[in-house]
């Protein structure tokens, strides 16, 4: 019954090792990490996060409908992995339809800018971002996970979506305070291992567009249509699309992110599923290393130099063929955070 509802045949044996990894990674990893043995710890946290990371990924796929015939069966797969990564305070259809005007109108569409939130809170809240991210603490993708739990209780408008967060932080908190309450050393852990998760979902979503962003508000006004005179053609989506591949020579480390970084190639064709990416890449590029082709060791200077500016930066920066060290890159972007 399961195999048949797959939409492709090709597609059940990848599928089902992601499926696998995933799950029984997560648990494996969740459990080494109340070991007393350091080594043990290690492999836990990296299992862990490992596993948080692909269960992004796939929720990204199940967005798409990509792996399974039926829109509900990729919904009900998709809730699984937010439950899993802790994006589930959104709801699946809100994750989903975020990410659907990502592609449609080509742009970042948000319920505010990110930039501006920066420039605009208290100094000292402001100060205190700053020197997280300075120290690599993914402080400003933590803040956005919370806004998506507290702005229902704040915002009149969205006032509806209490009840279901009541639920969901009356399932989750008390876990993760008995977690806590059982090994206070395996808590921590954990959280190192969600940061870990957060700083590499980041990383990846930092330099794979050079979108414009707009508001929730700005598309209502304008009857959903963007209109700054800016032809948002496919030439464009191609142009403002990088693949920041994980390996050129080693491909199978692309796999890391799920082939997330085939990123030209999802955009060329949104539904061709994350294991047939590498191939569509192929197509496309063939063995080019000039842009949009950027492998992530040429990112990791420009992650480090400007991971503070970009917090507050609308400019993203310079990229060429020979260096992307003025790349600034984007912030708050992450499809996990459906605001």
């Amino acid at each position: 019954m399961m195999l048949a509802a797959f939409k492709n045949p090709d597609s059940v044996l990848p599928n089902s090792l992601a499926f696998s990894f995933t799950i029984f990674g997560y648990a494996l990893g969740v459990y080494l990490l109340f070991s007393p043995s350091v080594l043990v710890n290690v492999a836990g946290v990296l299992l862990t996060a490992q596993s948080l990371i692909v269960s992004a990924y796939l929720l990204h796929e199940f967005s798409h409908w990509s792996i399974f015939k039926t829109p509900d069966t990729n919904r009900r797969w998709g809730i699984l992995m937010s439950w899993i990564n802790g994006s589930c305070y959104s709801t699946f259809e809100e994750i989903r339809s975020k990410h659907m005007h990502h592609h449609v109108d080509r742009a970042d569409v948000l319920s505010f800018n990110v930039q501006h939130l920066m420039r605009h809170m208290p100094v000292a809240e402001s100060n205190l971002i700053k020197a997280l991210e300075w120290a690599y603490i993914p402080a400003l993708e933590i803040l956005m996970h919370f806004l998506v739990i507290i702005l229902p209780f704040v915002r009149p408008e969205w006032h509806y979506k209490r009840p279901r967060l009541l639920v969901i932080l009356l399932v989750r908190v008390p876990l993760f305070a008995l977690m806590a309450w059982v090994s206070l050393r395996a808590w921590l852990l954990y959280l190192l291992a969600y940061g870990i998760m957060l700083t590499a979902l980041r990383f990846a979503d930092a330099f794979q567009h050079t979108y414009d962003v707009f508001l929730d508000s700005e598309l209502a006004q304008a009857s959903g249509k963007i209109s700054d005179g800016k032809l948002r053609d496919r030439a464009y989506e191609q142009a403002n699309t990088y693949s920041n591949l994980t390996s050129i020579s080693h491909p199978w480390l692309n796999l890391l992110f799920l082939n997330f970084p085939y990123h030209n190639a999802h955009h060329e064709k949104p539904i061709v599923p994350w294991f047939q990416l590498p191939q569509l890449h192929h197509e496309l590029f063939g063995d080019s290393t000039n842009l949009p082709v950027i492998p992530m060791a040429k990112l990791l200077k420009a992650y480090h130099r400007h991971r503070v500016k970009r917090l507050q930066s609308d400019d993203y920066g310079v990229l060429t063929n020979d260096s992307a060290d003025a790349f600034i890159g984007a912030a708050g972007v992450s499809f996990l955070t459906a605001l």
